[in-house]
């Protein structure tokens, strides 16, 4: 085993890469070796606070590499309250480079494992199986956090010779399933299995789907799409599986909702690049939505800040309700109220459980969509055109309408089309919401809270009004405050109802 030691940035010469905020340094190299034997390299380095996005470690692959490996272990001193401790991601590039747009991505893990192996026929999870082949590969670190003393971390770099094995073809999940004709499908669109930061395997997240009542999922792993190829064994005729990827990046996450199989989507860029609509315009040729994830998380990187011009629906509910989902909620309704100031299109919300491990429950919340059959494109469209509303699980369910004084009707996503002074009613009927609320907010706010529902969760509750008075109509069932004056969480809301013509 041969040692290097990189330092701190001074020590050996660091070069811009082709991604912003990234820094290469020396590389290590590798001589020829026979068959069956293996070689390792030790690299030790320590990154100061303020250090770039991501560092790259440049590995000289010899030809006759069957497999490369690579573990990894940093400090993680004692830090003041409040003050971020070290954390450091990893992945990996391949001969083709480390440019934005990611056609070297192998693999990555972010902090979810502290090793990884690439060969031809196998992968770790999160990683891509191909042929080592000769050339620069790239080690990516992240150092996500970085402690006031600074991190410092140790590579050891092992590859092994001899003859690759097969590349195995993969096989994806169909875009289509069993579906009942135009009806309401529910789904869970924002999932992690052990191909990203997870604990479950498809297989599992496949029957915890299915005991939740759910029709739909998508494949949303964090800054790699290798588990694509895994979901093919889970898919049937009661379960459609979408494909797509988290993009984390340093300011806000993304879904990728439903692209293509093998569509990656790199993640390394922030908002002062001005590259995030490169990005999604990507993931539309793709065919899939782009849905900022919790769009109001708290934690480091969360927060999202690239706008929402670019979006085709929003994560208001991520998981358990928190107060950051009920400030999303909030802002998305600002957002309705300028949409329609401004006379644009407005922006359909969403819900996913956000699950990684037990005890987080897959399908809680879950978006409701009324769509034309379960198919991709279907529950796309469905989603992209606001016909849907997001609830607690599967026991609850609603319907939601408008109608005016001739007959004219209008349900979620849709426009009542009527004069500014016709009379409207809007009806709302509810099951397995017991001791709810009734919530109707319109652009004005909240203009109708009913009584309880019985214990028995179902009931309706209509109300009155015209399109001069509210402009739309958005439901919410709401659970028992626990105390004081704020709102309990909800069991579901719905997108609005546009009253009147545009």
């Amino acid at each position: 085993m041969c040692e290097d030691s990189h330092g701190g940035f001074g020590r050996r010469a660091l070069f811009m890469t082709g991604a912003a905020a990234a820094l290469t340094l020396g590389s290590v190299s590798f001589a020829s070796a026979a068959d069956g034997s293996r070689e390792s390299r030790t690299v030790r380095g320590t990154l100061p606070p303020g250090s770039p996005d991501f560092v790259y470690v440049p590995v000289e692959v010899p030809a006759g590499v069957r497999e490369l490996k690579v573990a990894y272990t940093y400090d993680r001193p004692a830090v003041p309250a409040g003050t971020p401790g070290n954390a450091l991601d990893i992945g990996v590039f391949d001969e083709h480079g480390t440019e934005l747009g990611g056609r070297g991505f192998r693999g990555w893990s972010g902090g979810a494992r502290t090793e990884f192996f690439v060969r031809a026929d196998d992968a770790t999870p999160g990683y891509l199986p191909g042929p080592v082949n000769e050339g620069t590969w790239h080690i990516a670190l992240g150092p996500y956090t970085v402690a006031p003393q600074g991190l410092s971390y140790e590579l050891t770099i092992t590859l092994t010779y001899g003859e690759p094995g097969e590349t195995v073809e993969p096989v994806y999940p169909p875009e289509r399933a069993k579906g009942r004709g135009r009806a309401w499908y529910r789904g869970d669109c924002h999932l992690h299995s052990w191909h990203s930061d997870g604990r479950r395997t498809p297989a599992e997240i496949g029957e915890l789907a299915r005991a939740a009542g759910l029709d739909f999922i998508n494949s949303s792993e964090h800054n790699t799409h290798a588990a694509h190829a895994h979901w093919a064994g889970v898919a049937g005729d009661d379960l459609l599986v979408l494909l797509g990827e988290e993009i984390t990046t340093r300011n806000g996450h993304v879904v990728a909702l439903g692209t293509d199989p093998g569509t990656f989507v790199d993640w390394r860029y922030r908002a002062r690049d001005n590259r995030f609509g490169r990005f999604a315009r990507q993931i539309r040729r793709a065919g899939g939505l782009v849905v900022p994830a919790h769009p109001h998380a708290t934690c480091v990187g969360c927060n999202w800040k690239f706008g929402f011009a670019e979006a085709d629906a929003v994560e208001v509910w991520n998981g358990p309700w928190t107060p950051d989902d009920e400030v999303a909620l909030a802002d998305w309704d600002s957002m309705l109220v300028a949409s329609l100031r401004d006379g644009r299109g407005w922006l359909p919300a969403m819900g996913s459980s956000d699950a990684h491990r037990s005890p987080d429950a897959v399908g809680s919340p879950q978006t409701v969509v009324l769509a034309d059959d379960l198919t991709r494109a279907a529950i796309q469209e469905g989603i992209r055109a606001g016909r849907s509303y997001v609830a607690e699980s599967a026991r609850v369910a609603l319907s939601f309408r408008a109608s005016g004084g001739r007959g004219e009707h209008a349900g979620i996503g849709e426009r009542l089309t009527v004069g500014r002074d016709t009379p409207v009613t809007v009806r709302l009927e509810v099951t397995g919401a017991p001791r709810c609320t009734v919530r109707l907010v319109t652009d004005q706010g909240v203009l109708h809270t009913s009584a309880p529902l019985p214990v028995s969760g179902s009931g309706v509750v209509e109300w009155r009004t015209t399109p001069s008075y509210a402009a739309y109509v958005r439901a919410e069932l709401r659970h028992e405050a626990a105390a004081g004056p704020l709102p309990g969480p909800p069991a579901a809301f719905t997108n609005p109802i546009f009253l009147g013509r545009d």
